[in-house]
């Protein structure tokens, strides 16, 4: 019996010191939360760049149509990577590819601010992809390492705030520094941000170095052009000047990249993520869920703006402060979802994420006329509690079904599929928007908006009745 206990207590401690190196008393979790913290907010805080397209577009003397590209640069950059870069975390130290991204993201940020014209800003901002790819693939795994395996709820509840609080304050801090100082700054503040996380990792312990083991560089190849193409040829779908050909290509593309990938992936002895989790229909449908509910989720970013100061007719910083109450429903969400799983199983509390958002959406989609300010508040809370609820339980899921070697790929997989569904949903409900615009007839704005979103609740909640077909998904208990 000695002996069995020492064993075991020598296995905890292989266990602490490799997947859990942070992890040593309160003042290095609190430094470790503060660097992990800082350089996360790199990522969502790109929300600040959005207000600025105005004078982008005036500065940089560019067509309106033309400033989509500042964001498909960076989302396709990001998004097809960042499966790959959370594997080259879990083979070579997230702290290391952590710190890599936060010096790229530090880089990009000056690069970007100092742009002369289109083109530059273009580059930088595919640099800037690629360091917050870098960044948000390791983070989740970061956090996660600062608690014990049994406290793993709590501490994506700490990343799903620390998200939130970056879509909050985005926004607000971005037209503060546009209108004093440009639109620069809104790449330019973040980059001491980058550099002071990267700074505070120093204090962090460094886990032991891992054996060798092989990248498998064909199948990294393949999988980003796939998810590239992919994106790329949602994103073409909106376009009304004949680009089927094109869009057509890219799919076909996407299609032959994802089999190559499946069959370097059945060779390959460590795989970048083991295809063989996908044969749990629970958890493929779980994925499928979080890709639906960003895609109808966000419908309150792209339209509730336009609604609140065209509209309900307040002023553009009162109708900022209104939308972030969605965001602060995700804050707030977060860690309390991680308190309460354990108590009630992970996949419950992502069914009443849903729930949530499928009555916001339906909620938002009576506004034929404008509500009063407190039930504007509320519908927007409860859809940003939706969405934050969901995404902490999902996170959860995911990093738990996924092996603890795979805590890299398990974080970027979750953050995937979410970018995947705001990508399909710009797409989607701009094309809903443009056809129901005409249809409703009176104001095309509100006849637009208010179809969009009951064809958003409605198609979330007959997306989720038809997954009860198998009930188990959000009843059974071993979920979490």
């Amino acid at each position: 019996m000695a002996e069995r206990n020492g064993q075991n207590t020598r296995r905890r401690r292989v266990i602490t010191d490799s997947e859990r190196p942070i992890e040593a008393g309160a003042a290095r979790r609190r430094v470790g939360l503060l660097a992990i913290g800082l350089g996360t907010l790199v990522g969502p805080l790109d929300s600040s760049v959005n207000i600025a397209f105005p004078r982008i577009t005036q500065d940089l003397g560019i067509e309106i149509e033309a400033i989509q590209w500042v964001v498909i640069c960076f989302v396709l950059t990001n998004t097809s990577l960042m499966l790959v870069f959370g594997k080259l975390g879990d083979l070579f130290g997230h702290k290391r590819i952590f710190r890599m991204g936060l010096i790229v993201c530090a880089l990009a940020f000056v690069l970007c601010a100092a742009a002369p014209n289109f083109g530059w800003l273009l580059f930088a901002r595919v640099i800037q992809g690629i360091g917050t790819g870098l960044v948000m693939a390791c983070s989740p795994a970061l956090v996660t390492a600062l608690y014990p395996e049994n406290q793993r709820a709590r501490a994506l509840g700490v990343f799903t705030l620390i998200f939130g609080l970056g879509a909050v304050l985005g926004p607000s801090l971005g037209g503060f520094m546009v209108q004093a100082w440009g639109w620069p700054s809104v790449f330019w503040f973040r980059a001491p941000l980058a550099l002071t996380a990267a700074l505070l990792l120093f204090a962090m312990p460094t886990p032991p170095k891992k054996s060798a083991t092989a990248f498998d560089l064909p199948g990294a190849i393949l999988l980003t052009l796939a998810l590239g193409a992919m994106l790329m040829s949602i994103n073409q779908l909106q376009r009304a000047d004949g680009a089927m050909t094109m869009t057509a290509g890219l799919a076909l593309v996407s299609v032959i990249a994802f089999v190559g990938f499946v069959i370097q992936e059945s060779r390959f002895s460590n795989p970048i993520i083991r295809l063989n989790v996908f044969r749990d229909i629970d958890f493929t449908v779980l994925n499928l869920t979080n890709t639906a509910l960003n895609l109808v989720g966000f419908s309150v970013m792209l339209f509730v703006p336009y609604y609140l100061i065209q509209v309900s007719g307040y002023p553009t910083t009162t109708g900022g402060l209104i939308l972030a109450t969605a965001p602060l429903g995700v804050v707030l969400a977060g860690p309390l979802g991680g308190r309460l799983i354990g108590r009630i199983p992970a996949n419950r509390l992502a069914f009443v994420g849903v729930l949530a958002v499928v009555v916001a959406l339906l909620g938002i989609s009576t506004w034929r006329d404008p509500p009063a300010l407190a039930a504007t508040v509320a519908v927007l809370f409860l859809h940003g509690f939706g969405l934050g609820l969901y995404q902490v339980s999902y996170m959860h899921i995911v990093t738990g079904t996924l092996s603890r070697a795979d805590r890299g790929v398990a974080g970027s997989l979750a953050l995937v599929t979410r970018s995947t569904g705001v990508v399909l949903g710009a797409t989607i409900l701009s094309t809903i928007y443009a056809h129901a615009s005409t249809q409703g007839g009176g104001d095309g704005f509100v006849a637009g908006f208010v179809l969009t979103f009951r064809y958003a609740g409605a198609g979330l909640f007959v997306f989720l009745l038809a997954t009860l077909i198998r009930p188990r998904i959000w009843l059974h208990r071993d979920a979490s």
